[in-house]
């Protein structure tokens, strides 16, 4: 393997990121308004608190950060899809693979920052829509580079 190939592979992978991010995007937003609930602060929090950023200071500004958060996070864990790619990885395996790093990435950074609590305190139907959100990010994240890999 070349480093050009994987370079290459990680490239596609932002792309395909950015896709899988939309798709999280949408799914996340229907069911906010379906469930008539706010967007969680959780993933900004914590970016700001490894960022060393200091918390926005009103709603707008909290938004386009958490938004800001939101698409580089989901982007930039496109590029792990892409090194999968690189390393022979494939189809559902390519997926599972990227869903149980993402989401369990999640589960163990978010507790460990102290910006919520472990996934077995907030209750089954949570972690049902939780792991939901995730699995469609990962399964648009690897269509999306699948389709780029061609």
């Amino acid at each position: 393997m070349k480093l050009g190939d994987v370079a290459a592979s990680v490239g596609k992978g932002l792309f395909a990121g950015v896709a899988g991010t939309a798709a999280m995007t949408v799914s996340s937003t229907l069911e906010m308004k379906i469930r008539g609930r706010q967007a969680s602060n959780a993933p900004a929090d914590a970016a700001g608190k490894v960022l060393g950023v200091s918390e926005p200071k009103g709603e707008a500004e909290e938004a386009r950060f958490s938004n800001l958060v939101h698409w580089g996070y989901g982007t930039s864990w496109g590029a792990v899809r892409g090194l999968l790619g690189a390393v022979g990885l494939e189809g559902s395996s390519a997926a599972a693979a990227h869903l149980g790093a993402v989401w369990g990435a999640e589960q163990v950074m978010l507790p460990a920052l102290g910006v919520a609590p472990p996934f077995w305190q907030w209750g089954a139907k949570e972690v049902a829509i939780d792991a939901l959100h995730h699995l469609v990010y990962a399964g648009a994240t690897s269509v999306a580079y699948t389709a780029l890999d061609r």
